[in-house]
């Protein structure tokens, strides 16, 4: 018998990436004030950091900011190549302190892990090969476990792996092999459900085969239709975002509602934070995208959502 759905233990959010942004200083991207001021109108509480240095980062002046809309930070997100050994390692441990550093400032507890495309996130060409070798795997899972145990005894921060489209760790089988090679105490899963359905993948699956792992929850659905074509035409990612392959509930896969029943019945809180992929957009775009999104999902019943003025 399933657990009872709970969608209350469902905490919506959005990121920078459903307003286009990738990168910490992008001319292609909205201003910061911009994606504060649209999240807050399209009925938002909860946000991610984004890319570190596209908000303030001063701990007060980010605060005063997201104060001044009714915003609160859910976590924030670093990428990482760990399957690089040792010294790349050593890099995401310093990276993940600074940002620890300040999401712990305002009362965040939650950092996803990006693993590093291997393609370029601009042009989509190739930059390194598509598949590990034992050694880089090895590499890869002993590392998110020491950078995990380091985050949690140094901040109480919760580290949660993001599988993601042109990395090594993309597809569900590779995603289960991960869970199931790593330290269940302190690594957990950021299920991005638009990536695991782009890889095809079965979100639900995922959730009922572990669910202690599910710590955090990037919502998106892809376009079939896209999809289609990239796989006829071998596209990379950039090239399959440009081209629309994320769109707005309820026009894509996954399905949501037994989705986030799934999720509700886990019996955890969780933050549900919609993402949408949408670089490089025009800056009038994601605001209307944003607001329907928040809309569809408080009908679904997964909050909260504001109604402005807030």
């Amino acid at each position: 018998m399933s657990a009872p759905t709970d969608l209350s233990r469902l905490r919506l959010g959005t990121a920078p990436d459903s307003w286009g942004v990738w990168f910490p200083d992008d001319p292609h991207q909205v201003p910061w004030h911009q994606f504060l001021d649209e999240v807050a109108r399209a009925g938002y509480s909860w946000i991610e950091l984004g890319p570190y240095g596209y908000l303030p980062t001063d701990p007060a002046q980010l605060r005063d900011e997201l104060d001044k809309r009714g915003l609160r930070l859910s976590g924030g997100a670093v990428f990482a190549g760990l399957h690089r050994g040792t010294e790349a390692l050593d890099k995401a441990v310093e990276d993940c302190r600074e940002e620890a550093r300040l999401l712990t400032a305002l009362g965040a507890r939650h950092l996803v892990l990006l693993p590093e495309q291997y393609t370029d996130m601009h042009s989509g060409e190739a930059t390194e090969p598509g598949h590990l070798e034992p050694e880089q795997w090895n590499d890869l899972v002993t590392g998110m476990n020491t950078l995990a145990r380091t985050l949690h005894d140094e901040f109480d921060v919760d580290l949660v792996f993001h599988p993601h489209v042109d990395t090594h760790v993309d597809t569900q089988e590779r995603v289960e092999r991960f869970l199931t090679d790593t330290d269940p105490e302190h690594v957990n899963l950021c299920l991005d459900t638009g990536h695991i359905s782009y890889c095809g993948g079965d979100n639900i699956a995922i959730v009922r085969r572990f669910p202690d792992r599910i710590g955090y929850v990037h919502l998106k659905q892809v376009d079939p239709g896209v999809l289609k074509r990239v796989r006829e035409e071998n596209l990379s990612f950039a090239d399959a975002v440009r081209l629309g392959s994320m769109v707005e509930p309820p026009y894509g896969i996954p399905e949501m509602p037994p989705l986030l029943d799934a999720l509700g019945g886990l019996g955890a809180d969780l933050f549900a934070i919609v993402e949408q992929d949408l670089y490089p957009v025009a800056p009038d775009v994601p605001f209307p995208i944003g607001a329907r999104t928040a809309g569809y999902f408080a009908g679904c019943g997964v909050g909260p959502v504001r109604r402005w003025p807030y």
